[in-house]
Parts: structure tokens; sequence; C-alpha cells
């Protein structure tokens, strides 16, 4: 018997090689290999102006997203509704009293804003079985909104002196509409996605204006 010449099997490398792993296989009995990881989602819910945004754990999502509305928050709608079509009609008087384009073109912006904003409410309103032309909050003075006495003054001026008084009442209204989402939660309202995320867009849009006609003031 000669002895240093390895036996040839007969099969080619690749058969040979896929045997062996075979018999590893099988010497390992029969365990399964575990499953994958199953995916995890993050969501984060976005804070309140200057707070930061948190995790929801995944076992809360389903009842986040039932949150229903409340009285606060139709209140909050009707009153807003209010508030901004008084905007509304402070931003339709630039054109004819103004020739300061900065002023011009920041009013455009508010009052396509506004109105549109407006509509959003409406909607919200309607979708939840509430009339959006309810007259409840229209004999309330909402937080910044003018005075009879002081809308007519600046529909009376005319010029820098308009430009000045507009800023000036418009940067009052603006602060206003922050109280009132503040307001808002503080009596707990504001926890429905929608409208959380339409107050959301409300402070942050009207701090955004507020830091511009201060600096228009300025200038």
């Amino acid at each position: 018997m000669r002895v240093g010449k390895p036996l040839r099997s007969g099969w080619p490398p690749v058969a040979t090689a896929f045997v062996a792993a075979a018999l590893v296989t099988g010497c390992g009995g029969s365990k399964k290999a575990p499953p994958p990881d199953e995916p995890r989602v993050n969501v984060v819910q976005p804070g309140a102006p200057g707070e930061a945004s948190r995790k929801v754990p995944a076992g809360k999502l389903t009842g986040a997203a039932s949150v229903s509305h409340t009285q606060p928050d139709v209140e909050f709608m009707l009153g807003m509704i209010h508030h901004h079509q008084q905007a509304v009609v402070m931003t339709s008087w630039v054109p004819d009293r103004t020739r300061n384009t900065s002023v011009r073109v920041m009013a455009k912006r508010m009052g396509l804003s506004q109105e549109a904003e407006i509509e959003l409410m409406q909607r919200w309103l309607k979708d939840r079985g509430v009339d959006p032309n309810d007259h409840t909050h229209r004999h309330a003075l909402m937080p910044g909104m003018l005075t009879s006495e002081q809308l007519g003054r600046l529909r009376a001026a005319g010029d820098r002196a308009f430009d000045r008084l507009f800023l000036r009442y418009m940067t009052r209204h603006h602060r206003g509409a922050l109280t009132m989402v503040r307001q808002l939660r503080e009596k707990g309202g504001g926890a429905e996605p929608e409208i959380g995320a339409f107050t959301r867009h409300v402070d942050s849009d009207q701090q955004i204006e507020i830091l511009r006609m201060q600096e228009l003031l300025r200038g």
C-alpha cells in the first residue's frame, strides 16, 4: 500500500466542499437560525416651540392617534377665526396707505397666510360638526385685537404714520395670537394631532413675523 497520496473521490472540489458543509451542519443538530430582529420604529413627537421633541413609545401610538378634540379646541378655533379676520382687514388697507415696499410685501404675505388659515380652521370645525360661523366669540375681544377706535386711527393714517401704527398694532395682534395658543395649552387643549400641528405653526410663524416687524420699526 502506497502512503502519501490522497484518495481521489471523483467529485469536483465544489461538490466536496458542499458535502463537508452538510456534514458539519448535521453534526450541529437541528437548531434553527434565529429570526432577524424586527425593525424598530422610532416616532418622534415635535415639542411646542422652545421645547425639545420626544420619542413616543410604540405602545402609545394607537392612543395618540385616537385623541379627540375638546371644547377648548373648538372655542380656540372659533376665536382665532375672528382674530384672523381682523388681521385680514388691517392688511387690506396697506396698498392704499403706504409706499413702503417692505411693509406692502409683508402685509400681502400676512393677508394670504391668514386667509388660508381661516379656511383651514373653518374646514376643521365643519369636519367636527361645528358651525364655523358661530358668533359666540364675535362679541369678545380676543387678546391683541384692536378696538374700534384703534382701527379708526389706523385707517385714517397715511404714509410713515400709517407704517408705524400698522407695525405696532400688528405686532400687538400677533402677540395676542401667541397668548391664545398658550391659553389653549393651559386648558389642556391642542392634544389632537391636527390642531396640535396648527397651533405649533401659528406659534412659530407669528414669532418670526414679530421679529421682522420689529426690524422694520427700527429701520
